[in-house]
């Protein structure tokens, strides 16, 4: 069989040669820079065939990826057919198609253009990319001198033009980084136009070619390498060109690479991103110094002599021993000595953190090269240092990178080798969880004023979620981690103590306030006896907040503030000696205002009323970024339906669910009324009339209004629509010791349309009574708690406790 044909218009078509060639290579070899070197060899033969007997002042380039030979199985073919003006219009549109369509049948992508070299340097004078594209330019086929023109041109062009056009290309990178995020944080990272990923190690190519500047070349390589071969790999696993790397494609991918699972994957891209995000960084600002510099010495001209200004000495401005500031870096001192003093990595850290500037490229390399190691355990001042680090708020942030870049953190504290580049899959987090954990001392350098020791609240936020790297609950064995890492800093055994009991205890609070009825003395006891001391409470109380803030928008709001607020206040009090709540019968609920009107009103008709308020909006309105943009507060007589009936009406007029809590109130004494506090969002948008809401309700509590029936319909509509998602399936337990009155049914699923009317469904056919509820939603994840009682209002038995948990999960499918 023939690798070419020809049609009877005399173009050449290609034949099964290149296809099956090509198949043989992508399925024979493994990812890597020869497959991609070979690809390109093999697709340069085939179209230098496509141009066999073109006519002189005729050539084929490669450009951008394909000109770089970073050829991965579904990528663009960027071409450009150069030519010197001479070739008629006609002959040339020919020879063209006679390239461009064998392409496009082999169902390739191509990005094609036809220029002459002064055509082409008018066109990249305009479009920056073009010009990127074109620094890549490689010769194909055809007139080789003609693209040796066109190179030399392209690069004295944007060496002359470097000064104007590096700042653009800047602004570029900082525009992506806004739409796509940072490649080294994200779940689903894009491989190539998330800052840190392809595209900006282009970028950092471009920089060396202008001469001005030049990117560190340590591990720059590698980590270009790896997200090419993760990308080839997604390629192949996909059958599409596509730069994401969606979960669902991870563990495919990882096989593919002979990678131990999606998170060894996820780890290896989030260590080439952050090798590039660095290494760009240190370009940038190098750039801005030359930049900077140029235009000062063309100031200085008209004052001293070319051959004065290049001998004046750099300006350097002490920080800290050993430590100065020289062309806004923090560099050491011409005295210091690393290899004689231990505590200066953490000196100079502190120094640039404090002095908001960045600790310099070569300053970090000769401390992880020749620092002497600390003696362990640290001695006060080093201690005292890391706190000072820690404190300077988000200043300390890419000081921390750049330790973290030359290896100096894992030096310092050998246990974060475990977390660090580590995923979480978990939609709420933003982070990794160790800049997750930075992002937290961040957090809790604004809170230092709060408490007694701000020392032990920076160490507990950065040490919090270090039992992520161990297998098991993360706050047991951080518990551990963080006492032999404290003892490490050097701190005293009271101190370590108290910091292993934040990292234990760091969830404690929140998870009470939003799943537990406050109401209820077991839960403000159990607090207590877990924190035991008026100073760890109080320290507990701001990591909570430092550690919602740093996980992320969805973690933390006006809402779960309040109540974590007023469980601090009710521990606070029993620590200081005050005597709990009795353990009798729950006082009635203190109602405000609002919440008394439609009691009284519901006791007065004996049926539902119920008020929706959309909260305003504003930076004062939601400045802690509450999720929730609508409030619905509903009041009925006791009816055994009530719980499913609000939440089915809710579901049918798609209002999400993000935050709920059911109490009972009797405000004129005649019989309980149920009150349900919603915080909710609507899913497209557009409230619901709160009219259409009180009627649909009205009918679902009498039995005319078939909810179940209805979402069954909907969620069958929609099934086939929706893409398959990998959530773990629901878990639903009893909370041990959870109430001395009531039995407390934990649900723990993915969040979804319709999932609290099925949970209240479950618990009334069982014939249990639901007391209170507690309903939060953390991204997607349903967190959920129900008190639940018998006939006679006493906890469930043992047996029948752990039945009803079953039910409730199976009729959740779990």
């Amino acid at each position: 069989m023939t690798a070419e044909t020809t049609d009877t218009t005399g173009r050449t078509e290609p034949g099964d040669g290149y296809a099956a060639a090509r198949l043989r290579l992508l399925q024979g070899t493994r990812s890597g820079p020869p497959r991609r070197a070979a690809l390109a060899s093999l697709t340069d033969a085939w179209l230098a065939r496509l141009m066999a007997g073109a006519p002189a002042g005729v050539a084929l380039v490669a450009v951008g990826g394909y000109g770089r030979r970073e050829l991965s199985p579904r990528s663009d073919l960027d071409l450009l057919l150069l030519h010197d003006g001479t070739l008629d219009p006609g002959a040339l549109a020919t020879l063209a198609d006679r390239i461009w369509y064998p392409v496009w049948d082999q169902g390739l992508d191509l990005d094609h253009a036809v220029r002459t070299p002064a055509e082409a340097r008018r066109t990249a004078a305009d479009d920056l990319k073009v010009q990127l594209g074109l620094l890549d330019a490689r010769h194909v086929a055809g007139d080789a001198a003609l693209t040796a023109v066109l190179r030399t041109e392209q690069f004295a062009q944007w060496r002359a033009h470097a000064p104007r056009r590096l700042p653009e290309l800047r602004e570029l990178g900082h525009e992506r980084a806004e739409r796509h995020g940072e490649l080294p944080y994200l779940l689903e990272p894009d491989l190539k136009e998330a800052r840190g990923g392809l595209r900006d190690a282009t970028a950092l190519r471009a920089v060396a070619a202008s001469w001005l500047a030049d990117a560190p070349r340590e591990g720059l390589a590698a980590a270009r390498g790896t997200l090419l071969d993760v990308r080839d790999a997604l390629h192949l696993t996909t059958g599409r060109g596509t730069d994401r790397l969606a979960l669902q494609d991870q563990d495919q991918v990882a096989d593919a690479l002979g990678v131990h699972g999606a998170d060894a994957l996820l780890r290896q891209v989030y260590e080439a991103g952050r090798t590039l995000t660095y290494a760009q960084d240190v370009t940038w600002r190098e750039v801005g110094r030359v930049l900077k510099a140029r235009s000062a010495k063309r100031g200085l001209r008209s004052l001293v002599t070319r051959r004065e200004a290049r001998h004046q000495a750099p300006e350097r401005t002490p920080l800290a021993e050993g430590v100065v500031e020289q062309d806004g870096e923090v560099v050491l001192a011409r005295t210091a000595r690393p290899d004689r003093d231990p505590c200066l990595v953490l000196r100079a850290a502190a120094a640039a953190a404090q002095a908001g500037l960045p600790l310099a490229l070569a300053t970090a390399r000769r401390l992880a090269r020749d620092a002497a190691p600390l003696p362990v355990p640290w001695p006060a001042e080093a201690r005292e240092l890391l706190v000072t680090l820690l404190g300077a708020g988000p200043d300390a942030v890419p000081v921390w990178e750049a330790l973290e870049a030359e290896g100096l953190v894992t030096a310092l504290l050998p246990d974060w080798e475990r977390v660090r580049c580590r995923p979480q899959r978990n939609a709420v987090h933003r982070w990794t969880v160790d800049r997750h954990l930075v992002e937290a001392a961040v957090q809790a350098s604004a809170l230092t004023r709060r408490v007694q020791r701000p020392d032990l609240l920076l160490v507990g936020a950065l040490l919090h979620d270090i039992g992520k790297g161990w297998p098991g609950d993360h706050s047991v064995a951080g518990e551990t981690i963080a006492r032999d890492m404290a003892a490490r800093i050097g701190f005293p055994p009271a101190d370590a103590d108290v910091l292993a009991t934040l990292v234990r205890h760091h969830l404690l609070l929140v998870e009470t306030a939003t799943r537990r009825d406050l109401d209820d003395p077991a839960t403000v006891s159990a607090v207590a006896e877990a924190v035991g001391a008026p100073g760890t409470l109080e320290l507990l109380h701001a990591l909570t907040e430092a550690d919602a803030l740093a996980t992320g928008p969805a973690a933390w709001s006006a809402w779960r503030d309040a109540l974590v607020t007023d469980l601090a206040r009710r521990t606070a009090a029993v620590l200081a000696g005050e005597a709990p709540p009795h353990s009798g019968e729950a006082e009635p609920a203190e109602l405000g205002a609002e919440a008394e009107r439609l009691a009284v009103e519901a006791a007065r008709t004996r049926g539902p009323v119920l008020t929706l308020r959309t909260r305003p909006e504003g930076p004062d309105a939601d400045a802690a970024g509450e999720p929730v943009g609508v409030e619905l507060l509903v009041a009925l007589p006791g009816h055994p339906r009530a719980l499913s009936a609000v939440a089915g009406v809710l579901a049918l007029h798609r209002l999400t669910v993000r935050a709920a809590e059911l109490t009972r109130a009797d405000p004129v004494g005649e019989g309980p009324v149920l009150l349900l506090t919603w915080r909710v969002a609507a899913e497209y948008g557009s409230l619901p009339a709160a009219d259409r809401l009180r009627a649909d309700l009205r009918r679902a509590l009498e039995g005319t209004l078939d909810v179940a029936a209805r979402l069954v319909e909907r969620e069958k509509a929609y099934r086939g629509r929706r893409r398959g998602l990998q959530a773990p399936p629901p878990r639903v337990t009893v909370a041990p010791d959870g109430s001395a009155r009531a039995t407390v049914i934990e649900v723990r699923a993915q969040d979804a349309s319709g999932l609290l009317h099925g949970i209240g469904r479950a618990l009334e056919e069982a014939g249990v009574t639901v007391r209170s509820a507690h309903v939060s939603t953390l991204g997607a994840n349903a967190v959920d708690a129900f008190y639940v009682t018998d006939g006679t209002g006493a906890p469930l038995p043992r047996t029948a406790a752990e039945e009803l948990a079953r039910a409730v999960q199976g009729s959740l499918g779990g």
